[in-house]
């Protein structure tokens, strides 16, 4: 019998074919899916939704490349200090348990053509979509640099696996540990150089390692449309200065008050709107509305300098107006 590929919009139940130690508090979990059927298709950068235990829904990067869709690979940090999904992944999901996962989406797509140079920078976990855009690259015989950036090399994953890998004549990787010599220290203006029309520079990590790559750069005469990022999540936001304001739904004429403790997305999803929403925090760009009046009060972390100017559109689970109406291409 033939598989039949999934529906893109579909929620997919897999099962764990496996989980594995990557490094030290880093798990692997290898996800197949339970009806047999290929899984959708992917480019490198793109993540899934987990649905883990406690109804919580996380994001997490595939760390295999597209071509290997007989399963998802996703590595997890179990960080404590996180908001509780990672520490409940690892603990409470094994071998042979079923969990619910999204099709995959990409907001960090690749951006180099294959005479394009590639620089690629991950700090911690941030490794697992830049492996796999490092592997996307050398199939398509593109030359990249990579600088893998951690605390200590227990801590690292895939550091034998980037050390033996062969990606091509032109293509080099670099892990730096802060715990090892003072020579392999990374030295970002060196890693980085002076921009040109044919170099992208692609981050991912915690966000004092994007804001120092990406500070760098712009330093050194990058423009936005050469820097590419995926954050894993915002620092908590001062809301104690909030108050209410309305949306204006442009297609019916409704108005829906937003309070002063409640999210824009929120208030959206309790009026009956059908509004995706992921990470909650502004990082992923899943609930990206189009504003047509009024001015948001951005506060995420998707959307380039450039594009929060043109005040055009606003991430309303986390962002909220600094006038007293926004009307929504709703």
């Amino acid at each position: 019998m033939e598989n039949n590929p999934i529906s893109t919009n579909a929620l997919l139940q897999v099962q764990i074919a496996a989980k594995t130690w990557l490094a030290d508090d880093i798990a692997g979990f290898e996800l197949v899916p339970l009806s047999g059927d290929e899984l959708p298709t992917f480019e490198a950068g793109a993540h899934i939704d987990v649905h883990v235990p406690g109804d919580l829904v996380r994001q997490y990067s595939l760390y295999d490349p597209a071509g290997l869709q007989s399963s998802y690979r996703i590595g997890v940090l179990r960080d404590p200090q996180s908001r509780g999904g990672s520490v409940k992944l690892v603990d409470s999901v094994h071998a042979g348990d079923v969990l619910t996962i999204s099709t995959p989406r990409n907001h960090f797509a690749l951006h180099s053509g294959q005479s394009d140079q590639s620089i690629l920078f991950a700090g911690g976990i941030g490794i697992t979509p830049i492996l796999c855009m490092a592997q996307q690259l050398a199939r398509a015989g593109s030359a990249f640099e990579l600088h893998y950036c951690g605390r200590s090399l227990s801590r690292m994953a895939f550091v034998e696996r980037l050390q033996t890998a062969h990606f091509g004549e032109e293509s080099q990787v670099h892990v730096h540990a802060d715990d090892g010599v003072p020579e392999q220290q990374l030295d970002a203006r060196s890693a980085i150089g002076a921009p040109s029309s044919d170099k992208h520079l692609y981050v991912c990590g915690p966000n004092g390692f994007l804001s120092h790559i990406l500070q760098t750069a712009r330093e050194l005469g990058w423009d936005e449309g050469h820097l590419h990022r995926e954050y894993f999540g915002a620092a908590p936001i001062e809301t104690a200065g909030d108050g209410p304001f309305e949306i204006e739904i442009h297609r019916s004429g409704e108005v829906i008050v937003v309070a002063a403790d409640q999210s824009a997305a929120h208030a959206l999803l309790d009026a009956g709107f059908s509004l995706p929403l992921s990470c909650e925090q502004g990082v992923c760009g899943t609930c990206r509305t189009d504003v047509l009046a009024g001015l948001p009060d951005h506060r995420d972390l998707y959307l380039t300098d450039e594009e929060q100017t043109r005040n055009d559109c606003f991430m309303p689970c986390c962002s909220r107006a600094k006038t007293s109406r926004l009307v929504l291409d709703l």
